[in-house]
């Protein structure tokens, strides 16, 4: 019985040194993981150009102490970055931003000289005699010309749109010229003296529409014609006017 008290004693004794020798390991282990990784991150510090401050461990998670402000930020990251790190930190617990660039290490910003595409081209000077004007109102009654709704004095919104179109034309144009107005139909039903009204009617609206734009109507002169007149056809072009340039 006695035997058997003595080793019933020796049990705690051996629980309380097995318990020490684990943490006597423990602590030994983590000591050793501490100065490892600490070694590391004061290597890739230096290799990067950093120092000036400190790097300390508790188990995996790094602070970091007595970085300049310009180089904590850089000095974080690289610690993190580091094999067996699971987190780092800057002495007080906040994150350092990134500083801005000073004004004096900024490049200097210089507006660039507009290129001479992005300047606008003025739009040509109208004509100033009777020749260029009537080529300029040629071509744009031929890339635009002025039409009409069947059998009708309306003026189709194409042709009201080119109507307009050469209202600002002879705004510009000088005082010296004036504009003949002719307006075109084919014969139809009516015969040829119904044809002669439709057209003049024609040419009427161009002008009422011309003097409206703010061409003055002492320059204006309205007339008509039938088809048979040099140009007309059928279709489409039995229905426009033509405007002829004369000297005042």
């Amino acid at each position: 019985m006695s035997g058997a008290r003595g080793w019933l004693r020796l049990i705690p004794l051996a629980v309380v040194v097995t318990a020490l020798l684990a943490g006597l390991a423990t602590w030994v282990s983590g000591s050793g993981i501490e100065s490892g990784l600490g070694e590391r991150s004061r290597s890739a510090l230096t290799a990067a150009g950093i120092t000036g401050g400190d790097v300390t461990f508790s188990g995996r998670e790094a602070t970091l102490s007595g970085f300049p402000a310009e180089q904590a930020g850089r000095a974080l990251g690289i610690v993190r970055g580091v094999d067996g790190v699971q987190s780092a930190q800057v002495s007080g617990g906040g994150t350092p931003s990134t500083p801005a660039p000073s004004p004096s290490s900024a490049p200097p910003t210089t507006s660039a000289p507009p290129s001479p595409s992005a300047t606008p081209t003025p739009p040509p000077a109208p004509p100033t005699d009777r020749a260029g004007m009537q080529d300029a109102l040629d071509k744009q009654l031929a890339s635009t010309p002025v039409t009409f709704k069947p059998d009708s004095a309306q003026l189709t919104d194409e042709g009201d749109q080119a109507a307009r179109g050469i209202a600002k034309l002879l705004s510009a144009a000088p005082d010296s010229l004036r504009y003949r107005i002719t307006g075109h139909v084919a014969d139809g039903p009516g015969g040829r003296t119904a044809a002669l009204k439709l057209a003049q009617n024609r040419a009427r609206t161009v002008v009422r529409l011309l003097t409206d734009e703010g061409v003055p109507a002492n320059r204006l002169l309205a007339r008509g014609t039938s088809v048979t007149a040099p140009g007309g056809g059928s279709g489409g072009d039995d229905r426009r006017v033509e405007i002829t340039v004369e000297e005042r």
